[in-house]
């Protein structure tokens, strides 16, 4: 597959001096190594690494060449073995996150194009048709024209401050989309928040539940590894995230508001809505900010509600929560996840 002089090596990523040599080079590259990579494989000319490409999840990335070992076909045969892999391990939809100016690279390996931040990040797949396909599972047979709006949530887990925000956003539109953020590095997993934000929005005859699966990017799962500043890896992922959701979402449901929760406490999130302000009336969204629901003088949180858990306070948890999220948490199913909960110190 590769030039005699060169040897295909996985890296193992639990050895220090591999990991080492496989961030020396990246940072070479201007990369760092992504935090979440699980795969990594390089090109070795002797020693010397000539080309290097990991994924983690279906995400490909940290992909680059040495400068003397390019335009010889190093990237194609890195993409390659990388496809192969995620393969082996039965995931076939794959998405890369990189800069705009590898578009040509990637397009020549059969990944088209979902959306640009010119200058910044481009955002591509490798079916033609997946977004097409997620916009028809959304979509449905019915379509609800005028008053329609959206709410985007995490719902780590489902609090009553959730439910008042759908609860108001709810009672003022015609048809609201409510699309549960779709990655695994929640402390609920995806089904089962999906399941409690369905269970607690039902009373709600005029709210459609979608899953956010791959377009509705996260900012725990956007690649931040060709992006050094910290501040310009979140409105960078911002901008892209809002992109996607103007540019497909908003067009396929007829979205003409998106709700939002006020948020005190977390400049990153502070930060995404300050940027939805300005890109979504652009495309005929307007946004309203919602004062978040307070008990005992403190805004509702599931990171306070996770806190809660941890502590083992039920009773206080008791009253931040729908009862249908109450009687998730006491049931025998949510034992593995209290379990973790109560296993870490963190706070996230």
């Amino acid at each position: 597959m590769w030039d005699d002089n060169l040897r295909e090596q996985v890296i193992q990523l639990e050895a220090e001096a591999e990991k080492r040599q496989l961030e020396d080079f990246l940072a070479k590259q201007d990369l760092a190594l992504d935090k979440d990579v699980e795969y990594a494989i390089a090109l070795f000319d002797g020693v010397k690494i000539a080309a290097v490409g990991c994924f983690g999840g279906k995400v490909l990335k940290c992909i680059a060449v040495e400068g003397e070992y390019q335009n010889k076909g190093l990237s194609a045969g890195i993409v390659t073995a990388l496809i192969n892999e995620e393969y082996r391990r039965a995931r076939t939809h794959l998405f890369i996150y990189t800069k705009p100016q590898n578009k040509l690279i990637f397009s020549e390996l059969g990944f088209y194009t979902i959306a640009e931040i010119p200058n910044k990040v481009i955002l591509m797949e490798n079916k033609s048709d997946g977004i097409i396909k997620y916009l028809a599972e959304i979509v449905g047979e019915k379509i609800t024209t005028g008053n329609t709006a959206a709410v985007v949530v995490n719902c780590d887990p489902f609090t009553l401050g959730h439910k008042y925000l759908i609860e108001y956003a709810a009672a003022k539109t015609k048809k609201l989309h409510i699309f549960v953020v779709w990655e695994d590095r929640s402390s609920f997993p995806s089904e089962i928040r999906y399941k409690l934000v369905r269970e607690g929005v039902q009373h709600l005859p005029n709210v459609e539940v979608h899953k956010g699966k791959d377009y509705i990017i996260s900012n725990a799962t956007f690649p931040s590894y060709f992006i050094k500043k910290f501040q310009d890896q979140v409105e960078t992922h911002a901008r892209l995230d809002l992109e996607v959701f103007s540019q497909y979402i908003v067009p396929a449901l007829g979205i003409r508001k998106r709700f939002v929760g006020e948020e005190p406490y977390c400049k990153i999130t502070a930060t995404y809505n300050r940027i939805m302000q300005e890109i979504l009336p652009a495309h005929g969204v307007k946004v309203e900010v919602v004062p978040r629901l307070t008990y005992d003088r403190q805004a509702i949180s599931a990171s306070r509600v996770r806190e809660l858990i941890r502590i083992g306070e039920m009773d206080k948890v008791r009253e931040l929560v729908p009862k249908t999220t109450y009687q998730f948490l006491i049931s025998a199913e949510a034992e593995v996840t209290i379990n973790q909960i109560r296993l870490t110190s963190q706070r996230h």
